[in-house]
């Protein structure tokens, strides 16, 4: 009974094929992930990343710099008593310290010694020097509150009629100066930012507009097939916020290293001359964590400006692809333009 329904099974199966289970090709990105446009506007980026993070890492060092200086110079007055044969120095130093901790705002006073006075004169009269033997003033290093400073006047008077030799120097005049000179460091700074900027959006601006312009096909392709002027902008936007953000991330990080490795140097070689010359000219290179946030901020700039550059373009590309279909004589006008 087997034998006869073979026959009527292999019938049965005849007519009743085998279905093929169907397989949905992986879809590719519209873009190529990577062209020649591409990969120069990505170098385009980086190096502009690169030089706006410098900028701002170096404006943000030299205002921080300036504001040590500026609080290191506003924490500390300066008495000087001039050498009198009729003086007794010692005594004379040791009463203008007790009269001007005397003042509400001061919190300490120190007598600089021989040895300390003499290291100050060092780097012009050499060592070995005996100050007894030469009329160098002696100084009194009074440290104040910031926030409340003392009356100079009413000191400046009080130390007039006491110790007539003695002279206040309350560093007002050399705070004003830092002041100034913050101010306009940082504003030159400031501006050369603003510069850099502005190169930097220009440079992007134009790169991201050619490396669109070998892609137009592709967005006349898809237009004419009927996708969304929205639909085809948010490609583009995706394939270039990539771009971006590869470039943005390799210019800051650069950066951002450049001021790490500075600054490990910095502590690494320290009271070498290479170091302390350094120091004297540009402070200490930290920018500290505002610093740091600001080249993440300006990385994060740079590639919402190349995206959207990236939207804008595209969208003009099928407007013009629109006027071109509804009137193809502006096809002239518009490859002027």
């Amino acid at each position: 009974m087997s034998n006869i329904d073979q026959p009527a099974r292999r019938k049965n199966s005849d007519k009743n094929p085998r279905r093929i289970e169907m397989s949905v090709r992986p879809t590719g990105p519209i873009l190529p992930p990577s062209n020649i446009q591409g990969n120069a506007l990505m170098v385009v980026i980086a190096i502009m990343a690169f030089l706006a993070c410098l900028t701002l890492g170096a404006v943000s060092m030299v205002r921080a710099t300036a504001a040590g200086w500026q609080s290191q110079i506003s924490r500390e007055i300066t008495i000087q008593i001039k050498p009198d044969d009729n003086l007794d120095m010692e005594k004379a130093l040791t009463k203008a310290r007790d009269l001007a901790l005397t003042f509400v705002g001061t919190k300490d006073g120190r007598i600089m010694d021989d040895a300390a006075t003499a290291r100050l004169l060092e780097p012009w009269l050499g060592t070995g020097l005996d100050i007894n033997e030469l009329p160098v003033p002696r100084l009194i290093i009074i440290t104040i509150d910031e926030t409340h400073p003392p009356d100079f006047a009413a000191m400046r008077d009080l130390l007039k009629a006491e110790v007539p030799q003695a002279f206040l120097d309350d560093h007002r005049t050399w705070v004003d100066r830092l002041v100034q000179m913050a101010r306009t460091t940082v504003l030159i700074g400031s501006a050369i930012l603003v510069l850099v900027f502005t190169a930097m959006v220009l440079t992007v601006v134009f790169a991201t507009r050619g490396a669109l312009s070998g892609n137009r096909h592709i967005i006349e392709v898809l237009h004419f097939v009927g996708a969304e002027g929205s639909f085809v902008a948010q490609e583009f936007q995706k394939h270039f916020l990539k771009i971006s953000l590869k470039g943005a991330a390799a210019g800051g990080i650069l950066a951002a290293g450049l001021f790490a490795a500075a600054g490990f140097w910095q502590s690494r070689s320290l009271a070498t001359p290479e170091s302390d010359q350094a120091t004297a000219l540009f402070g200490t290179f930290s920018i500290g964590y505002l610093g740091y946030l600001g080249i993440f901020a300006t990385m994060i700039v740079i590639a919402l400006l190349t995206t959207v550059t990236a939207r804008i373009t595209v969208m003009r590309t099928i407007y013009e692809i629109d006027l071109v279909r509804s009137d193809p004589a502006r096809t002239d006008g518009l490859l002027k333009d």
